[in-house]
């Protein structure tokens, strides 16, 4: 990075459904980058990601877009088609324009709202959150070495 550039800023979207559990994973990606860096966004669920993400990415504000959402197993296999739109989209936005979109959603089928499975999968997400922020690094910098 070159002394005129600014220092790069990432950009975090957090869905609201299981907000206990979603965050966490906010708490990992600052774990690696420091959350002066990143700019939060709230959003009421996972189907709005890609939306919110398009926004985000169109700034040129941010060199990466981390989004996060927990979509359940409710019985009526919405989620399978929940999930698979958010993904889709979120891989659109990415290839559209040009910044890096990472996705910390997932779609447990053994998802049930107790003591036991919050903690497990709450702590899942602070894994999955360092595993995005290390992800928005390297692809970060492999990018940057393209132009070098």
């Amino acid at each position: 990075m070159t002394p005129q550039q600014t220092v790069p800023r990432y950009a975090f979207i957090k869905a609201g459904w299981h907000a206990d559990i979603v965050n966490r994973a906010y708490d990992g990606f600052t774990q690696i980058i420091p959350p002066e860096r990143v700019d939060v966004f709230d959003v009421p669920g996972a189907f709005e990601m890609p939306l919110m993400a398009r926004d985000l990415a169109t700034t040129g504000r941010y060199v990466a877009i981390a989004a996060a959402a927990l979509v359940v197993d409710g019985g009526i296999y919405r989620h399978d088609f929940v999930a698979q739109a958010v993904v889709d989209g979120l891989m659109r936005v990415g290839l559209d324009t040009g910044v890096p979109i990472l996705s910390v959603s997932l779609t447990p089928h053994q998802f049930q709202d107790t003591d036991h499975h919050i903690a497990i999968y709450a702590e899942h997400f602070v894994q999955k959150g360092r595993e995005a922020a290390q992800a928005a690094l390297m692809i970060s910098k492999t990018r940057e070495s393209l132009t070098a």
